[in-house]
């Protein structure tokens, strides 16, 4: 595994570097510290704030190489992840403030979208991962991510949480669905939404990782959010689709970059391999799997 630390010498910066070193030392990564100003004026400052990065790696047990590079930040980083593979890059991101749909540095969801790699978000100071929980759109495209997971969570001895939420049911149904009883109903159904969830759960499983599913109905962000807050999760894991064109961007939909807004853990956001197909098709697939035709159709 290698890693790439991204260091413009703050705080945060740090913070998220320790973190990351926590991860590199479980996962016996190659490391890279890469520290970038936009001054060249700040170098020194960068590279002072940088040898105390490196000596807090150390104390990981994380062997690092360093790099120091004037220019804008994005940039840099993406010259970077093209020159040489990386298995994650980590970075540091602040709240700018408590109003309107934005509260992070732009610059770090720039880097989420350019960058190939998954992206590490790290607000705050964390020194533990023992809980992990994957956001699941119940798509294809999350199984990257879930794969991911699994890998570093068997370096933690982590327990994974596979959490999806669906629409709210039809009043009709509202008597028939229970939050907890879904869950064994839909892994047993043969919808796509049953399928890949439970095809997301064996692969843990085939991994060595311990995981649950949980089944929540209602609107998705709120749902999530509250699972959040409740499960006092170390990391959070969510991804994002490849876009259109021959441009190596990625879409970050609401969803994600609310969670990376709001999410005061850690979060992860691992590019998928397709584009999803949407989630319209998998409600309807389970709804007629489990009740057959809907009510009012003819028979």
């Amino acid at each position: 595994m290698k890693i790439l630390l991204c260091s413009d010498g703050s705080l945060q910066a740090t913070q998220a570097l320790q973190f990351g070193g926590i991860i590199a030392a479980a996962c016996h990564a190659e490391t890279t510290l890469l520290g970038i100003t936009e001054k060249s004026a700040e170098e020194d400052a960068l590279f002072e704030a940088l040898k105390q990065g490196a000596q807090i790696l150390k104390q990981l047990n994380v062997n690092a190489e360093l790099i120091i590079k004037a220019g804008e930040p994005l940039a840099e980083i993406v010259r970077r992840t093209q020159e040489m593979h990386y298995d994650l890059v980590v970075i540091g991101a602040v709240q700018k403030g408590t109003r309107g749909p934005f509260l992070m540095s732009a610059k770090a969801y720039k880097i989420i979208k350019a960058v190939e790699p998954p992206v590490l978000v790290v607000m705050g100071s964390h020194k533990t991962l023992k809980r992990l929980l994957i956001c699941s759109g119940g798509e294809k495209y999350i199984d990257t991510a879930v794969h991911f997971a699994g890998e570093m969570a068997k370096n933690f001895a982590a327990r994974i949480t596979l959490f999806h939420v669906m629409a709210e049911p039809p009043a009709d149904y509202a008597d028939l669905i229970k939050m907890e009883e879904d869950v064994n109903l839909l892994l047993h159904s043969e919808s796509d939404l049953g399928q890949n969830l439970r095809n997301e759960k064996e692969l843990l499983d085939k991994m060595g990782v311990e995981s649950r599913v949980r089944l929540r109905h209602g609107l998705v962000l709120s749902e999530v959010m509250k699972e959040i807050k409740r499960g006092e999760y170390d990391l959070v894991v969510t991804g994002s689709s490849p876009a259109g064109g021959n441009l190596r961007t990625y879409i970050m939909g609401n969803i994600t970059r609310e969670i990376v807004n709001r999410a005061e853990c850690p979060v992860l956001v691992v590019r998928g391999a397709q584009t999803p197909a949407g989630l319209g098709s998998s409600l309807k697939d389970f709804f007629s799997e489990v009740f057959g035709q809907s009510k009012g159709q003819p028979q």
